[in-house]
C-alpha cells in the first residue's frame, strides 16, 4: 500500500501531522533536496507533497525524473507567504486535510 508523504518546513509540519500523513521536515533547501531524492526512491511513497520553495530548488535532473515518473506523484504545496491572511491559510489547509482524510477537521486557535 502506498502512502501520502509531506515534506515541508518545521512550522507547517504540525498541521499536516494532524491529518494523519507521514511528515518529514527540512530546515533549508539543501536538506530538502536530500530528502526529496530519498523519498523518490522509497517504494512505499505514492504521493509526495513538497513545500513549493523546496521543490523549486531541485536541479533539472530531478525535475525531469519527477515529470517522467508515474509514482510517486509529486505535488507542490504553496508556501504560507503566497496564501495571504490567516483565514485564507486556514481555509487552504482545511481543504488539504479534507482531501487527505475525507472529512472536515476544525482546528481550534491557541490565541
Amino acid at each position: 500500500m502506498y502512502k501520502v508523504v509531506i515534506l515541508t518546513d518545521p512550522e507547517t509540519a504540525y498541521g499536516f501531522r494532524l491529518a494523519g500523513v507521514d511528515v518529514y521536515e527540512a530546515d533549508d533547501v539543501d536538506e530538502a533536496r536530500t530528502q526529496i531524492n530519498r523519498l523518490l526512491e522509497d517504494d512505499r511513497t505514492g504521493i509526495l507533497a513538497v513545500n513549493e520553495g523546496f521543490l523549486a530548488a531541485v536541479d533539472e535532473r530531478v525535475k525531469t525524473r519527477i515529470e517522467a515518473s508515474y509514482r510517486p506523484i509529486v505535488v507542490s504545496l504553496p508556501v504560507k507567504e503566497k496564501l495571504g491572511e490567516v483565514g485564507e491559510r486556514k481555509a487552504f489547509l482545511a481543504r488539504l486535510v479534507h482531501r487527505a482524510v475525507g472529512f472536515d477537521v476544525t482546528l481550534g486557535s491557541s490565541e
